[in-house]
């Protein structure tokens, strides 16, 4: 197997303690990196992120787990960072199931408690330029599959992401070569990304009208279900703005009325017709090949399993 060679690959510490901070340089330096930024808060990792993405990040959890996660996640969802699929390891001085729980969904690659040898971190890094795990996406997560496969009703295809952590450690091209490659690449995983965020977010949509319709006014989880479907709404029309897709934003716009309405207590059966209305609609933008009665299939199908799955806890 060639030999992996670190010297052009671009790093990010971020970690809020200085020590830790000067312990993790040291170890990818005897790996044989050169080129290693470290950061002492999120904010600055995120900066970093924006203004030119590394190769790999390494990132503490510890005392800010929710906010460290969140980013992470937001990253993979291509809203804060001009590369989402760049290699992200999280560092943690304690493993608890919360912790772990918390890392998967973020769509991380990996989770390394500390302390770790020189030699662990490096497999660990080998492991994602010769091993890495294909990608899926869904509604709520992009990241390495986690047998997410049969989510949301429908299975969500993996691809390999853009890795330029593998181009400059293992294929060793040239600057100019990784730069039109990743370049290129980047467009084809962003547009697949983008694409399938807006299959995946139309279809919650349609799945969490029909919950609604048989809540009751008033309901506790009405108003959970409204904060999603306007977070979704809102989601597709960004997405959608300056695309082919540009139709989809007016049937965003009566997503978000029919919210409204629904919020507000204004006539529920007309809010409910019009969200089914435009949730249909949108959905029909998105998947195109479907007919009608092959999207209600899915849709009732979808509801049928978490019909079933949320059972016991009512039933308790």
């Amino acid at each position: 197997m060639a030999r992996l060679s670190y010297d052009s690959v671009e790093a990010l510490i971020y970690d809020p303690v200085s020590a830790n901070r000067t312990a993790t340089r040291a170890a990818l330096y005897a790996i044989g990196f050169r080129r290693t930024e470290t950061v002492s808060t999120l904010e600055a990792m995120i900066e970093s992120i924006q203004k030119g993405a590394p190769d790999i990040v390494l990132c503490e959890a510890q005392g800010a787990v929710e906010e460290l996660c969140s980013a992470v996640q937001q990253l993979r969802q291509g809203s804060a960072g001009y590369n989402p699929f760049i290699v992200i390891i999280v560092t943690a001085w304690e493993k608890s199931s919360s912790l772990i729980t918390r890392v998967v969904n973020s769509g991380a690659d990996d989770l390394l408690l500390r302390p770790f040898s020189t030699a662990l971190l490096g497999s660990r890094i080998e492991a994602h330029i010769d091993r890495r795990k294909g990608f899926v996406i869904t509604t709520d997560y992009v990241g390495p599959d986690r047998g997410r496969g049969q989510s949301q009703g429908t299975s969500a295809p993996l691809f390999d992401p853009p890795n330029s952590l593998k181009m400059k450690a293992k294929e060793k091209l040239t600057s100019d070569i990784i730069a039109k490659r990743l370049d290129g690449e980047l467009k084809v995983a962003r547009d697949k990304l983008t694409a399938e965020k807006l299959r995946r977010d139309s279809f919650q949509i349609c799945v969490l009208w029909r919950l609604m319709q048989e809540q009751p006014a008033g309901a506790l989880q009405i108003s959970v279900d409204l904060a999603k479907l306007t977070n979704l709404a809102r989601s597709i029309d960004r997405r959608c703005r300056d695309t082919e897709f540009d139709s989809a934003v007016s049937w965003c716009d009566s997503v978000l009325a029919a919210c409204e309405g629904l919020h507000l207590g204004v006539d529920r059966n007309a809010s409910m017709h019009l969200l089914g209305h435009a949730a249909l609609n949108l959905h029909q933008i998105f998947f195109p090949e479907k007919s009608p009665a092959e999207q209600l299939s899915e849709i009732d199908a979808t509801v049928a399993i978490i019909r079933t799955r949320n059972q016991p806890a009512i039933a308790s």
